[in-house]
């Protein structure tokens, strides 16, 4: 067996990092396309929670009209699942580590953040995959977009814009945790409360107050209700204006966070 011998890292620009990282983000995307089942999880599920949520309790949560109830969904379906899709970003980035590519990485004359800006920007597959496919399938089963195709891809790119920011939490994660398979319960934790109590299911207005004011401030609201705007119609500005601050806020806190922690793991 031979080992990895880590170069010293020189001096690289912001532009050079970015192109490294690029390179490894077409790695990741190669991956993916060899194997294709890696999707499984962002498109399938989504589709099933789709048909359960529309048939089974649409009924009853829709007042009995479930076409109505579709036109609400969808948009807000599109924001829950990228949730989910951000997990396998946490869980390739612990597997790598834990099987050593990172190590081989470590001996390349290579940006230090490439490795990390590679496997987010790789994932951009799963994001594209699962919010264009739920989509595609809303409109089988009869949901009717009143804007115009424009606007629906405009709705596609922000929530992969949204899984880009997001990400960064599940990057943070799986370099926190030992395990790949430690990754998906810690980020549940955060996803569930964020996907389920807010306005994506249900209106805001049938929860409870202090319920309410924590749904209708938290960002997968926001995307949702921007979603419905590009979609359905309606107002767009004010939630995309709080949707483009939580971004924000997701980059600002968790890329240094994600930075911070790889490089003492890769110590």
């Amino acid at each position: 067996m031979t080992t990895a011998i880590a170069v010293p890292t020189t001096s690289v620009g912001p532009v050079k990092a970015l192109a490294h990282g690029m390179v490894l983000a077409g790695r990741n995307l190669r991956k993916t396309l060899k194997s294709p089942e890696q999707l499984l999880d962002v498109t399938i599920m989504p589709l099933i929670m789709l048909l359960m949520f529309v048939y089974l309790f649409g009924g009853a949560i829709g007042g009995g009209d479930r076409d109505a109830y579709l036109q609400m969904l969808l948009p807000g379906m599109m924001a829950q699942t990228i949730l989910f899709a951000t997990l396998g970003t946490g869980v390739g980035l612990c597997t790598d580590i834990t099987k050593g590519v990172f190590d081989r990485f470590r001996s390349m004359p290579i940006a230090r953040s490439a490795p990390l800006f590679g496997a987010v920007l790789g994932d951009v597959i799963r994001y594209v995959a699962s919010s264009s496919i739920l989509l595609v399938f809303g409109l089988i089963l009869g949901f009717d977009i009143t804007t115009d195709p424009a606007s629906a891809v405009l709705a596609v790119a922000m929530t992969v814009a949204f899984g880009l920011c997001l990400c960064w939490i599940s990057a943070w994660v799986g370099m926190l945790v030992k395990s790949p398979q430690a990754v998906p319960g810690v980020m549940v934790a955060f996803i569930m409360p964020l996907g389920f109590a807010s306005n994506v299911f249900v209106q805001t207005n049938t929860l409870p107050d202090w319920l309410k004011a924590f749904a209708d401030i938290q960002p997968v609201s926001l995307l949702a209700e921007v979603n419905r705007g590009l979609l359905t119609g309606g107002p767009v500005g004010g939630p995309l204006l709080g949707t483009l601050a939580w971004m924000a806020g997701f980059v600002a806190v968790f890329y240094p966070l994600a930075m911070v922690t790889y490089r003492r793991r890769m110590r």
